[in-house]
Order: structure tokens, then sequence, then C-alpha cells
């Protein structure tokens, strides 16, 4: 089975490969980091040292695992920590916020076996930790023969994810066997990882890392640049759509164009994807209206803008303070939706669309407590007249908007600790220091058997 996985990723890399170099092309992505994806990394010297490999996919995981980071060099400051990535937003992500943390930060190896061996030969793991569900047969195949323990932490498998999965169940149990425990988010995904096929004895709950994420963490030099430059002030009020993707910022647009006829309000639209920066600068200047771009030197007229585009990666959790309501993207379009908890933590109102797969728990959570307004399933056609209409009600209703971003930051300081619960549990896997300042009677998760 390994033979066929690493033809069809074979096959399906060349097939790619038109689309590969187009996106080289025009925008630079896969170039950068190309030899460290072949298992070609820089020399890493942590002589007598051992290591921890902390792989993160992009964006959303390395903020996700800053708390776990925290913790690790907190515990086992004797390890040497190598971070790793998939994405360049990622990368780019990773060597700002774990600048002071990391000792190193490179890209993942593609997971071809000779790739995989050449990277473990140059990092010499001691300890391996992947974030949500980075599953690739090779190398955990690899971590296993070279009898280096790999732990899946705050482990999530999506409904959606799950179907896929299951239909190639019969592989993914022999993938599953090579890690040496799984800590999950949740019991369903638990329960969802169980049914592939892992033994319950490697399965642990401890809960969302993403609610652990400190607000403190924020860059506050960052919100007082942009509060200073923009002349972001209560009134008039600001809605922040974070993280869309095409076409929500049509749809958000044209939302805002309605809003102005009965509120003086300003919008801020921060894309997910920074290749489609200049196709949303388009959009926003087909508006007529005035509007500014953060990543653009500062601009007389940047004070007055009615709309600001922030095209720049890793700041925008340090705007969600500013906000009025943030609408969350990637929900309206069935891309899954994205983090709602950073703007929650601030006590922001929060509105999302009704595609919140990659967040159904924490989304489900948030709308039991009546801490986030999410909109019912709706034709993009119809997404805007929705969108007005509920924003309209926000921000002509202070008492309901400030109850709102209220329950939300209770709802995540009433989850947190999963960093915790976490190191606890994949402390058995480290082979020095113990855990200082911990006792077992803190691990709250319990093996999925008993659950």
């Amino acid at each position: 089975m390994y033979l066929a996985y690493s033809l069809l990723l074979t096959l399906g890399l060349i097939v790619l490969i038109p689309r590969f170099l187009y996106q080289a092309l025009a925008h630079g992505k896969y170039v950068a980091g190309l030899r460290q994806r072949l298992g070609s990394l820089p020399p890493i010297n942590h002589s007598s040292k051992p290591a921890i490999w902390l792989h993160c996919v992009s964006v959303g995981e390395t903020q996700a695992a800053r708390p776990l980071v925290s913790r690790l060099r907190s515990e086992f400051p004797d390890y040497f920590l190598l971070v790793s990535t998939t994405t360049t937003t990622g990368q780019t992500l990773a060597h700002d916020v774990f600048r002071n943390q990391a000792d190193a930060v490179v890209y993942f190896p593609f997971d071809w076996a000779w790739t995989v061996r050449r990277a473990l030969k140059a990092i010499k793991p001691d300890v391996v930790l992947i974030m949500e569900t980075e599953l690739w047969p090779n190398f955990l195949r690899e971590c296993g023969t070279q009898n280096i323990p790999v732990a899946l932490v705050n482990g999530r498998i999506s409904a959606k994810s799950f179907r896929r999965y299951h239909q190639v169940r019969f592989f993914l149990r022999q993938v599953l066997a090579d890690l040496t425990i799984a800590v999950m988010q949740s019991d369903n995904d638990a329960k969802r990882i169980a049914a592939l096929g892992i033994p319950e004895e490697k399965l642990f709950v401890s809960g969302n890392l993403k609610f652990d994420v400190d607000p403190g963490a924020v860059n506050g030099k960052t919100t007082e640049t942009f509060r200073k430059r923009f002349d972001i002030k209560p009134e008039p009020p600001l809605i922040l759509a974070a993280s869309t993707h095409g076409p929500e910022e049509k749809v958000i647009i044209k939302s805002f164009l309605a809003l102005r006829d009965q509120h003086n309000v300003r919008l801020i639209i921060a894309p997910r994807h920074p290749e489609r920066f200049e196709e949303v600068a388009n959009l926003i200047e087909g508006t007529g209206l005035i509007s500014a771009r953060r990543s653009k030197d500062q601009q007389v007229g940047d004070v007055n803008a009615d709309i600001i585009l922030l095209d720049t990666i890793g700041e925008l959790p340090a705007i969600y303070s500013l906000s009025t309501v943030v609408f969350v993207g990637g929900s309206v379009v069935n891309k899954g939706g994205h983090n709602v908890l950073e703007p929650a933590m601030t006590g922001v109102c929060i509105v999302t669309g009704h595609h919140t797969h990659n967040f159904q728990v924490i989304v489900e959570l948030l709308v039991e407590a009546d801490a986030i307004v999410q909109l019912p399933p709706i034709e993009l056609e119809k997404a805007d007249q929705y969108l007005t209409r509920i924003l309209g009600e926000l921000l002509s209703d202070n008492h309901r908007r400030n109850e709102l971003g209220k329950q939300a930051r209770e709802i995540v300081q009433q989850n947190q600790g999963a960093a915790d619960r976490t190191v606890s549990l994949i402390n058995p896997l480290f082979r020095r220091t113990p855990l200082r300042n911990s006792s077992s009677d803190k691990v709250l998760a319990t093996n999925s058997s008993g659950s």
C-alpha cells in the first residue's frame, strides 16, 4: 500500500506541475523552501541536546501552537525545538511568533520516503509533535522504523474528513499504528479517529489549544499603530471582515454599501490568502470610496478611509480589539470557516456564516451560549441581504452587541487549560527533564475508552 501511495503522490505532483508553475510565477508560491521540501535542510546542530520536532501546517495551526510552545519551553528548557510548516504564510508567521522560542524553523518535506529520511537524518528528533491532522503516511512510517515517538496533538477530524478517510480506513489503520499517542480536541474527534483504527490505549482528549492562546500575546504596538494611522475610534463603528475567501469580499462590500445608507460605518477586509490581495484591492477601488492598504506607506487620506485592506501577514489578531463587529469568513462560501476564538477572546461581537465544519464544536458551543451570531444556510446570491440585516441590527443595538462579546469571552475563559493537559499527557515521550510544577491531577482529559 505504501508503494501505491507513493506512486499516487508522484502522479498527483506531475499532474499539478502546470498549476504549481503558474502559482510560482504569478505569486511566488512553492518556490521558497523547495530544497528543504526535498529534505535538504541547512545545518542543524543541537549537539548533545535532545530535539523536539513540532509540525504545523499553516497560519491557523501555527497560531494554535503558541500556548503549547510556551509550555514546552518552560517545562523542557534543555530540548532543542524545531518548528516546521507546509505553507509559505505559515513559515512567515512561525519565524515571527516563535523567534524567541524556536531554535529553528523549516519547511516540512514532501512525503516521499527518501525526502523524509533526509530530513530525519538532518534533524535527529527525539520526539515529533504533529498539530491537528497532518497524517503523512511515509513520514509516520519512517518515524516508526527509527523508533521516534510521534504524538498527534490538538487532533481534529471533521465529519467531512472522516467520510473521506473512512474510504481508505484499511490503509489508514496501518498509518495510525505509527502514532505513539493521539491527543484529540473533543470526544467526537476521538470517536472518529478510533473508528479509523487507532488503539484506544493511545487515545486521549485534552480540549482545544486554540482556547489557550493568550490575548496578551497580541502585539499591542501593532494595534496602536493601526489605531493611530487610520484614526480608528468607537465612532464611527468598524466592521472587520476576517479571513475572507472569494466571492465573500463582494458579499461584504455590497452589504457595507447598503449599511452606509443608515449607519456611518467603516470596513476592514482581511483576505485569507495573500495571493488574492491585488484582486481584492481592485474590488475595493471599484466602489469609488476612499480606500487604503496597510502594506503601503502611510498617506494623508488614511485617516478618512472608508475601506481598509489588511494585506499583511500575522497582524489580524491585533485588529480584533479595534472592531465593533467581526465577520469571520470562509463560512458564507463552503470553506469550513476560520478561527472564531481569536475575536471571541477580545470580547468583540462575532458573526459567521453557516459553513463552519472546521470549527464545528467551538461554533456550536458559542451558539448554544448565545455568544455568536450564525447565518442560516442561504444562497450566495442572497447572502449580502442577510448580512446587511444582521449587521444593521447589531449596530443599532449596543446592549445586544456587547452581551454577545462578553459571553464569547467568558466561554473562552471557561474552556482554557488544553496546553497544560497536553503537555502532561505527552510527558512520558520525553527522555529527559521531568515535568516541573505539574502533577497528574492536572490532567483533566481522560483516556477516551473511559469517556
